[in-house]
C-alpha cells in the first residue's frame, strides 16, 4: 500500500543527527511524548533508532497529520526501524514525580528498552539527565525524522490507549478528546466526578476534588 501523501509547512531532515554522525555515534535514537498536557490518562514517550543511510522518510511531526495517517506512518515506523520502543507515565507516577519528572522517567524507561542501544539522542526539548550526547531542540518532531518517527509512535499508542479507557470509563468522552481539557470533558467531569484515570495533581482536576467548578476556559492547560 503507498504511503500518503503530505505537504508539512516543514519537512524533516538528518541535520541533527548528522552532527552525532561525525562524531562516530551513529545509533541515535528519537525521542518525543505524547499527552503531556492531557488532564487524563498516560504521558506517552516513545524511542526510535531509525537506519543511519540518511534515506529520505515521509515520516512527519504527528500533529500535521490526521488520525488515518498517523496510523500508516506509525506501522512504517515499526517495520524499517532498527528498534523502538514505547513507555507510559500513569496519573499515580504524574502525581509524585510532577508531569516533566514523569515524562522524563518514561523516556528513560524506553531508552533502556532499546536492542541495540543507542549511541546518541535527539529529543523535543526534553534535557534528559544521561550520559549519552544529547541534542533537544525545540520543535524537534518538525525537524528531525528521528523524533517524527517517535512522535508518531507516541501519539498512535497513546490514541489506541485512549480508546481502551472510553470503553473502560464510558461517559467521559475518552475517546473523541483523548483525556485533554475540551469542552465536552469538562461537562462530563461535572457530571460524573474523577475517573481514576484523571491527574489529580493537575489543578482543574484538583480544584473539582475541591469542591469547585471550572472558571476558567477550556484551553487552560495545568
Amino acid at each position: 500500500m503507498p504511503l500518503p501523501a503530505v505537504t508539512p509547512a516543514v519537512t524533516p531532515d538528518w541535520a541533527f543527527e548528522r552532527e552525532h554522525w561525525r562524531r562516530g555515534y551513529f545509533r541515535v535514537a528519537g525521542v518525543d511524548e505524547a499527552g503531556r498536557g492531557a488532564w487524563a490518562g498516560p504521558v506517552t514517550v516513545a524511542a526510535v533508532i531509525l537506519p543511519g543511510l540518511a534515506t529520505e522518510y515521509p515520516f512527519r511531526d504527528s500533529k500535521q497529520l490526521t488520525a488515518a495517517a498517523r496510523e500508516t506512518f506509525a506501522a512504517e515506523v515499526r517495520r524499517v526501524a532498527v528498534t523502538w520502543a514505547v513507555e507510559h507515565a500513569w496519573p499515580e507516577e504524574i502525581g509524585r514525580l510532577n508531569i516533566l519528572g514523569a515524562t522524563h522517567a518514561a523516556a528513560l524507561r524506553a531508552l533502556a528498552r532499546l536492542d541495540p542501544p543507542p549511541q546518541a539522542l535527539v529529543t523535543d526539548y526534553l534535557r534528559l539527565r544521561t550520559p549519552l550526547p544529547l541534542s533537544a531542540p525545540p520543535k524537534a518532531d518538525a525537524l528531525s525524522y528521528s523524533v517524527a518517527a517517535a512522535s508518531l509512535l507516541a501519539k498512535t499508542e497513546r490514541d489506541r490507549l485512549m480508546l481502551e479507557l472510553d470503553e473502560q470509563y464510558p461517559g467521559y468522552g475518552f475517546a473523541a478528546h483523548k483525556g485533554y481539557g475540551a469542552p465536552a470533558h469538562r461537562a462530563a467531569l461535572e457530571r460524573l466526578g474523577v475517573s481514576e484515570v484523571h491527574r489529580r495533581s493537575y489543578a482543574p482536576i484538583a480544584r473539582l476534588l475541591d469542591g469547585g467548578l471550572f472558571s476558567r476556559p477550556p484551553e487552560e492547560q495545568p
